[in-house]
């Protein structure tokens, strides 16, 4: 089956073909690195990251851009309370970024390019609109003619008319329309800026993600990403300024995904319920966080609650168990298991195959991530056996295979060795089972047999080895 994307440009799936055969080039809309980003900002780092490497494990070679705002309004307020140059906080918040990423388990993109690094490239495409007659300059400032393009609103699916008359628009007297755009700012005193055609300033958000898409990606690329935010304006006017530019399509698929509320409410600072990833990493393993993402499909709105992201730990430590079981099982004997000569176990073969044509289907992870449970229930009927046959063995050790290779992308099990289990169940099996170790070592035979038994009875099963006792929920 082929990979379908679904297009927010058309509104439905599309199968998935590159521009250039075998190649995928993507462009994730970064962060402005004037504060540590949030944990709404968290959900599109993580999952365009998640898709990046499935792209690459089905196949394909991806290049993939993720830009830095790092010249902006915001930046300026903030050097401006923290009395600090402009490219300090930039800094700061930048080195911030890379460290919280790290942490979240997200591999660097191939190119990190920073609207201040490329100027020359934005004045270039300025200049290029103003002599296509899409741009205009008044007193230095450079605006984008949105008359100019016909197919404005394309993307958002709204009509200039519409918009003029009810969208929320920056004032500038001095536009020639409200829909205009600013491509290039006149710097005020104080101000950073940079030389130019039409004087000392700074170009406008807009503009930077358009040059560097290009700069480092081409004209037209296969794939932009970024939040369902980020639809109007920002992604409509990349469009208009760069199909302006070059008469050339470009981008082939847009992919956005939804909303996050904190507990059913819009995140804001005003209600108090405003949490930057670095907050929640404090509180919650960085590993439960990604799994917290990958329970739902990209598009969906999704709620932050207490709740919710303990059920992603409760989902995560069942696989971790698991797998902890699975090796304990398999230990000193899976040298003797040579992945390379098993056949798949029509059943376990079956389940693999569910879960690519979840993820084919735009990347269905809630879909996909049934499966690996699934894997984990195949694997936990095996292990309640008791005395294992060598094909159970090699069943349990397919499992194993299996669901690391997954992991290839997913990145749920990179931080297995540090994840600390804090749900409750799990927090009082390892006072029994410690408990229960205890009165072993004191020959206290009787005692330690009635916790196994009684343990039985509610559906938990122990199984002791020599050096460790394993437990696993009856099926």
């Amino acid at each position: 089956m082929a990979i379908q994307i679904y297009n927010t440009l058309s509104r439905s799936k599309e199968k998935l073909i590159p521009i250039e055969p075998g190649k995928v080039r993507m462009y994730l809309c970064g962060p402005t690195v004037y504060d540590y980003f949030h944990i709404g900002n968290a959900r599109p780092f993580i999952l365009f990251d998640i898709f990046r490497r499935y792209l690459k494990y089905r196949g394909f070679d991806v290049k993939f851009v993720v830009n830095l705002t790092d010249i902006d309004d915001k930046i300026i307020k903030k050097s401006i309370d923290e009395k600090i140059p402009a490219s300090d906080v930039a800094k700061k918040y930048t080195e911030a970024f890379m460290e919280d990423i790290k942490k979240i388990g997200i591999e660097p993109a191939d190119v990190f390019p920073k609207a201040t690094e490329n100027i020359p490239e934005i004045i270039n495409l300025i200049e290029k609109l103003i002599e296509k007659g899409m741009a205009y300059i008044i007193d230095g400032d450079v605006f984008f003619s949105v008359n100019s393009f016909k197919d404005y609103g394309k993307l958002s699916k709204r009509k200039i008319d519409e918009l003029k008359s009810g969208a929320r628009i920056e004032i500038n007297q001095r536009k020639k329309d409200p829909l205009d755009f600013s491509l290039w700012k006149v710097a005020k005193s104080g101000e950073p800026y940079w030389e130019s055609p039409w004087g000392k300033g700074r170009p406008g958000w807009h503009i930077e993600c358009s040059a560097m898409s290009m700069k480092f990606l081409g004209e037209s690329i296969d794939i932009h990403a970024g939040g369902a935010d980020l639809i109007f304006p920002h992604h409509e006017n990349e469009i208009a300024q760069s199909e302006g530019a070059t008469e050339k399509p470009f981008v082939k698929y847009w992919m956005h995904n939804g909303f996050l509320k904190i507990d059913g409410e819009k995140m804001s600072k005003s209600l108090g319920n405003f949490f930057t990833a670095r907050e929640i990493m404090e509180k919650y393993h960085p590993a439960v966080i990604r799994m917290f993402f990958l329970l739902k499909h990209y598009r969906s709105p999704i709620n932050f609650s207490e709740e919710r992201i303990k059920e992603a730990q409760q989902a995560l430590n069942r696989i971790i168990t698991t797998l902890q079981n699975i090796d304990l099982e398999l230990k000193g004997n899976e040298n003797e298991i040579n992945d390379t000569e098993i056949i798949l176990k029509d059943s376990i073969d079956e389940i693999k195959k569910k879960f690519i044509k979840e993820m084919d289907d735009d990347f269905n992870t809630a879909g996909a991530m049934s499966n690996i449970f699934d894997l984990v229930k195949e694997a936990n009927l095996i292990l309640a056996k008791g005395e294992l046959s060598e094909s159970d063995r090699g069943t349990l050790f397919q499992i194993k295979i299996i669901i690391q290779e997954f992991d290839s992308f997913l990145n749920i099990l990179y931080f297995r060795e540090t994840l600390e289990i804090t749900t409750t169940d799990d927090s009082l099996m390892l006072i029994l089972i410690d408990i229960r170790k205890k009165l072993r070592e004191a020959k206290q035979w009787a005692l330690a047999d009635e916790i196994r038994n009684k343990l039985e009875e509610i559906g938990i099963v122990l199984k002791d080895y020599p050096d460790k006792t394993s437990w696993h929920r009856k099926k």
